[in-house]
């Protein structure tokens, strides 16, 4: 008897050995390692501590595990059931079920949508992600991106805080750590549980998962169960699902499944709300919303150094002690009224001509250059920039712009020319 029960347990070992051979090494430490086997009755059996994972694993390596036992003339059961634990020393048994969960973010330390400045580019990010936050949608996973300091992240602690029901929310670097101590402490079924047990998913810095092949299998796996199930999914990137590096066109293509939203950097009147929302004089704000980059984590810095100052020294901060507190912070560079002048002299044209209505060629060419270098080298929005060359309305920059795209491609001497003025007002 102890003879056929070392036999069997050698045949075991054999028939895993065997499939790990066939497999990728991280989705057999995933998916298969974990699971108990047993012989029974010329029956193979694989125990799964759930029914996720006993689903999973006969929908996606029955034929590895088929062939494979065939050799030994077995055929396979895979089941749901207690199995038996075994101690491992320094490490929590898999199906003792004892993973704990990460210590995120609290969603408390979000705003809600209402403390969100918004511009009107970015009105229909942010009502997407109202749409999401009152309850299930039909373009989940909803995918936001933009530069950094935008308030993409904002918007997503903003579902975090309005979201109904259990909301987890983890960045990518997070999700990678985890999921690899999940593995080594074999907890992974139930890291899995974690993620797929809540109404609202949210994923932050996903391009961080780039190249990590095992862990962007195990998250795309958990997007689809996700979407299956119904619930919310919300990811956050720098670069639309089609810019990312380091994913496979699957990834991209799943990424892009729901709803694709950018979120633009703040303009220079966002800028100015939030410093006056913050209690910053208006003629301070005015000033520093136009000397300040078009970024969020920038202008959240300048809101701590001049709370703090208040704070301390017991006095407000005028113009003056702004340019002085404020100067490695603030823009050297021109207005973008000086821009326009400028540009009017290096390109042969009138100041007057350019605000004017004349539609000779040079003219409307030269017109909508400056356009073009506005929106490369400022913050400002297509709006704002339409008001410093006429009031030309949205559209009308929107379709220069476009122009120019395309129009540098192929000709040298213009894309030369208009990288030296991005260089110099930038």
């Amino acid at each position: 008897m102890q003879a056929t029960n070392i036999k069997r347990q050698i045949n075991v070992d054999a028939i895993k050995n065997e499939i790990a051979s066939k497999m990728d090494a991280a989705c057999f430490s995933s998916w298969i390692n974990p699971l108990n086997f047993s012989v029974e009755n010329g029956v193979l059996v694989l125990t799964a501590p759930n029914q996720f994972t006993a689903d999973f694993v006969s929908a996606t390596y029955s034929n590895i595990i088929n062939n494979v036992a065939r050799d030994y003339d077995l055929s396979v059961c895979v089941r749901v059931g207690a199995t038996k634990i075994v101690a491992t020393r320094g490490a929590n048994d898999n199906n003792a079920q004892t993973y704990s969960a990460p210590v995120v973010a609290d969603v408390k330390q979000y705003s809600d949508f209402d403390s969100f400045v918004s511009c009107e580019e970015n009105a229909f990010v942010l009502s997407a992600c109202k749409k999401m936050a009152a309850g299930a949608v039909s373009f989940s996973p909803l995918f936001i991106y933009g530069p950094a300091g935008c308030g993409k992240s904002t918007l997503a602690g903003c579902v975090a805080m309005a979201g109904r029901g259990k909301t987890v929310m983890m960045s990518g670097a997070q999700f990678v750590s985890e999921f690899a101590r999940a593995l080594h402490d074999r907890t992974i079924f139930a890291f899995k549980d974690y993620c797929r047990n809540c109404d609202t998913f949210i994923l932050d810095d996903v391009q961080v998962l780039a190249g990590k092949r095992a862990t962007c299998e195990e998250f795309l796996q958990l997007i689809v169960d996700l979407r299956n199930a119904g619930k919310n999914i919300v990811l956050v990137a720098d670069s639309a699902p089609s810019n990312l590096t380091g994913f496979d066109h699957r990834a991209q293509s799943l990424f892009a499944s729901g709803l694709v939203a950018d979120v633009v950097a703040p303009t220079r009147a966002v800028r100015r709300e939030m410093f006056v929302r913050a209690g910053v004089k208006s003629d301070v704000a005015d000033m520093l919303a136009s000397r300040v980059l078009a970024n969020g984590h920038i202008v959240s810095g300048i809101l701590n150094k001049v709370r703090t100052y208040c704070e301390l020294m017991n006095e407000s901060v005028d113009m003056t002690m702004a340019e002085r507190l404020l100067g490695d912070t603030l823009k050297k560079s021109k207005s973008p009224i000086v821009m326009v002048r400028a540009m009017c002299e290096k390109l042969g044209v009138s100041y007057d001509a350019v605000c004017g209505n004349g539609r000779n060629r040079a003219l409307v060419l030269a017109r909508q250059m400056m356009m073009y270098v506005l929106k490369m080298a400022s913050g400002l929005s297509l709006t704002e920039i339409g008001q410093y060359v006429g009031d030309r309305d949205h559209a009308t920059v929107m379709y220069a712009i476009n122009r120019i795209e395309k129009m540098k491609d192929s000709d040298l001497i213009m894309n030369a020319q208009l990288t030296e003025l991005i260089d110099e007002y930038k």
